[in-house]
């Protein structure tokens, strides 16, 4: 047993036959997390989603195997391959096929517990983009039922809206639904996005970016890089009921979105150690507008620009320019991203490596609990702080992202080392929490936010 909370059973087969077959180009969505790859090493999981559905109810094994190859049957992206070709990256799907499915039964732990840490190791390694389907499954039952399905999926298969529509589905199928089939699958967008419409979007797109660019600074930092940790970049993350329900409240106030005040507080907390007026940053966008998308089992997510002047004044001053700023970021984060490469090599020198990612899909943390929406100040004392990983290499100086919980707020940093250290990615986040807990009760000037949040001094000597 080796101390695994999971004990292997048996290996079961699931088939499956789609609708349809082929072979497309790539979304510009796909083409997005591609580009990504290409500079990762052969079985790097970093672009891996470990994923786990609880089984309600009493189905059987053969219910929830047949449930499992509705839904790769229903989604094209679920058996779908990516490859690249002399004419560019190309995804190949799967008419039918066969997936194996292992069975293990939870014998020292919940079988939600057994399933999520044997959703880790699927996640663990790498997928043959190439050869090898973009998701790995396996069953968990206890008692002898079925109590929860572990998965993993690429990133080139799914987003995070994505794996909220086959959680919806999943139930229902479960429940024995029959269920329209869906009406737009990404080998659609991908003939969309090389149609006049959607051409015409990314050009549009292109020319705000342009624009964008031209004001963007040569370096992220001023400071000379210092001596980075091994591996050099780290992520840390913090788990505070306060900030959701301050982002909340200050939100509702402000008449703005609570992704909007995470991420101006980002920015904002990210200038007070640069020193500079204005945050460029690298806005994750979800890309769902397009009513066609917003039932698509597929990744649409790409990088928008946000580009923020930080106003003479208050907090709540930058949050409401920030919103304002954040829907023009939504509106052109959809374009061709090697049309993208090329536009940044041709515009010069521009250091785009401060990014932003809401990765919530239900807004301002409906399980919040009753103390922290009575009193978020007074929940402070119970954030936690935690080390979350390190790898040798990212594409990124500085990255905040969410978590999904919907009962307190998940806050990640991952930080390249050489330019702020492990000890000022704390800093950051707890800062977060102070400057919006802080504007509760006052508004807060932007001139005092780095004194009030506690970032004077944090970098070393040799990074000032």
């Amino acid at each position: 047993m080796t101390g695994r909370p999971f004990a292997w059973q048996r290996s079961a087969t699931v088939e499956f036959t789609g609708e349809r077959g082929g072979e497309a180009p790539l979304t510009w969505g796909q083409r997005s997390i591609w580009r990504i790859t290409r500079w990762l090493e052969d079985g790097d999981p970093y672009f891996n989603t470990p994923w786990v559905l609880p089984v309600p109810g009493r189905p059987d094994l053969d219910t929830v195997l047949r449930a499992l190859g509705t839904l790769v049957e229903r989604h094209e992206s679920l058996r779908t391959t990516c490859r690249e070709t002399p004419d560019g990256p190309v995804q190949r799907i799967a008419a039918g096929g066969r997936l194996t499915v292992e069975i293990f039964d939870a014998v020292d732990a919940a079988p939600r517990q057994a399933a999520a840490e044997l959703a880790d190791e699927l996640a663990a390694k790498g997928f043959d983009y190439a050869a090898e389907p973009p998701l790995r499954c396996a069953v968990v039952t206890a008692d002898g039922r079925p109590r929860a399905l572990a998965m993993a999926l690429s990133h080139l298969a799914v987003d995070a809206w994505a794996l909220d529509l086959l959680a919806a589905e999943w139930r229902r199928l479960l429940a024995g639904e029959e269920l329209p089939p869906p009406a737009w699958q990404p080998m659609d967008q991908a003939a969309f996005e090389r149609s006049g419409k959607g051409a015409e979007r990314g050009e549009r797109a292109l020319r705000h970016w342009r624009a964008a660019l031209e004001r963007a600074p040569a370096a992220l930092f001023d400071h000379p890089p210092g001596t980075p940790e091994d591996p050099r970049f780290v992520r840390v993350g913090m788990e505070s009921a306060a900030v959701a329900a301050a982002a909340r409240v200050l939100a509702e106030r402000w008449t703005v979105s609570t992704t909007s005040v995470l991420l101006t507080a980002s920015a904002v907390l990210l200038t007070a150690l640069t020193g500079r007026g204005t945050a460029v940053m690298q806005f994750i966008v979800g890309n769902r507008h397009d009513p066609r998308l917003r039932d698509m089992v597929g990744t649409a997510v790409q990088d928008g620009l946000f580009v923020l002047d930080l106003p003479d004044g208050t907090f709540a001053d930058a949050a409401r320019a920030g919103h304002r700023q954040a829907l023009v970021t939504y509106r052109h984060a959809h374009y061709e991203p090697y049309a993208m490469m090329a536009l940044r090599e041709e515009t010069g020198p521009a250091d785009l490596s401060a990014y932003f990612n809401d990765v919530r899909t239900v807004p301002a943390w409906p399980n919040l609990p009753a103390q922290a929406v009575r009193d978020p100040a007074a929940l402070t004392g119970r954030t936690k702080t935690f080390f979350v990983g390190a790898w040798a290499e990212v594409d990124a100086k500085v990255f905040f992202a969410t978590g999904p919980a919907t009962h307190t707020c998940q806050l990640y940093l991952l930080t390249d080392t050489a330019y702020l250290p492990r000890s000022t990615a704390y800093a950051l986040l707890r800062g977060v929490e102070t400057l919006l807990v802080r504007c509760l009760a006052e508004d807060v000037p932007l001139g005092r936010v780095a004194e009030i949040c506690g970032l004077a001094g944090t970098l070393p000597e040799e990074m000032r």
